[in-house]
């Protein structure tokens, strides 16, 4: 999906990657009159120049009857770029896809079934949070490319003063524990906007719940249930524990401007937000520390929400053995590792994780991703997203209103804009 992930308040774009490399001697798609040639949308800010050099220069010298010409997209208005290009006869030959758009790309026909082509990618062991999206009707269109979800930034000094070991915060109690310590004086023990939406479905789905579920072809909003709600309690009790506003996100005001000024703990952002938080204060450098977000016990991280990117190929391609030799590059073993170094990325499988143990931000996103989830895997989610009912409900809940009333109103909303859209 457009990665709203939060780099520390603003809403981050986080795209994919090129990348790959390998021994293999594919000569896909030659047609014997020279290299085949591929196109490839990529979205803006994905790798570096110097990292989508190395890609090419790597997958071209490893297939030299294929050719690769990488197109950069905007995110704003590619969901109505790619369905364009998906019903043409002119369509590139692989684009990335925000995880959570590719239903809605599937839904209009205009993308290659690989469901057959899962095992030779390791699909036993991609990440749920990138596979499950990519997936609809039980069909797979969607190859994993990358992740990254949300971890806890820490002020290593502040947890040091207040006698707090953020290596032994393993479970939420432990967390709401740890972060009263820190809540004292004038220092906030965590900065917890109150519609942080995705946080809150992180604990939606560690108590079992969902925000909505589907039967017999209709969906329905699901925050009334009694774990839904359960996660909605658990949100209220560690937003107390700090001085974020109620009735607006991370983005209002940014959530590293806040932190930037020397008086909050910890905030939930991705590892990126730390560098924002750093160029705003220099005084902070060095005193910024990352955990995964704590699960209800020591043995399961808390649920997050995996955003990034998928592989498609759109069935409009000429080119289709070309551009899954592409896919299979990208996403294999090799240019795993180098993206995730690279670019402080989740790899696309869990057996990778090991490649960013060096990195401490990443490697906490990684410990997260494990548990990684997505929104409801259908096209009318967009639509949901659009007007965004949970916001709204979780302020009201925040300040004084009936959780079970509200929650009951906000699935009704939900219920409606996805039957509308679909």
């Amino acid at each position: 999906m457009k990665y709203r992930l939060l780099a520390g308040g603003s809403a981050l774009v986080m795209a994919a990657v090129l990348s790959a490399c390998s021994s293999s001697s594919d000569s896909a798609g030659a047609s014997g009159d020279g290299p085949t040639d591929i196109d490839v949308w990529l979205m803006r800010d994905s790798v570096s120049a110097e990292f989508q050099k190395e890609f090419v220069k790597g997958f071209e010298a490893a297939h030299p009857t294929i050719k690769v010409r990488v197109q950069i997209q905007e995110w704003d208005g590619i969901g109505e770029k790619i369905t364009a290009a998906l019903a043409s006869n002119d369509a590139p030959d692989v684009i990335e896809s925000g995880n959570t758009q590719v239903a809605q790309f599937a839904q209009s026909g205009g993308l290659l079934d690989l469901s057959d082509k899962v095992d030779e990618l390791n699909g036993k062991d991609w990440l749920k949070g990138l596979a499950e999206p990519g997936a609809y009707e039980g069909k797979q269109y969607g190859i994993p490319y990358y992740a990254a979800n949300r971890v806890v930034i820490y002020r290593t000094d502040l947890f040091e003063k207040a006698g707090v070991d953020a290596s032994a915060i393993k479970t939420r109690e432990q967390w709401i524990e740890a972060t009263g310590k820190l809540n004292k004086g004038g220092t906030q023990g965590i900065y917890l906007p109150g519609q942080m939406w995705y946080a809150l479905a992180g604990f939606v789905w560690d108590e079992g719940g969902d925000l909505a579920t589907e039967s017999g072809g209709r969906w329905k909003g699901t925050l009334d249930t009694p774990e839904a709600l359960r996660g909605m309690e658990f949100y209220e009790q560690l937003q107390a524990l700090g001085k974020g506003p109620k009735d607006s996100d991370e983005d209002s005001p940014p959530q590293a401007d806040v932190m930037a000024q020397g008086k909050v703990a910890q905030v939930i952002s991705t590892p990126g937000g730390a560098n924002v938080v750093m160029e705003k204060n220099p005084e902070l450098k060095g005193r910024l520390g990352f955990f995964a977000i704590p699960g209800k016990s020591a043995d399961t991280p808390g649920a997050v929400f995996t955003g990034g990117s998928d592989l498609v190929i759109p069935t409009a391609s000429g080119k289709q053995e070309a551009a899954l030799a592409f896919v299979r590059e990208l996403t294999g073993d090799a240019w795993q590792k180098k993206l995730a170094v690279a670019m402080s990325y989740v790899p696309n499988r869990t057996t990778l994780a090991s490649a960013v143990a060096g990195d401490p931000g990443a490697a906490a996103m990684a410990v997260g991703a494990a548990n990684g989830h997505a929104t409801p895997n259908t096209p009318g989610w967009a639509a949901v997203e659009a007007e965004n009912p949970i916001k709204d409900y979780m302020a009201a809940v925040l300040t004084g209103g009936d959780p079970a009333k509200e929650a009951a109103k906000a699935s009704e909303d939900i219920t409606r804009a996805m039957n509308t859209a679909s």
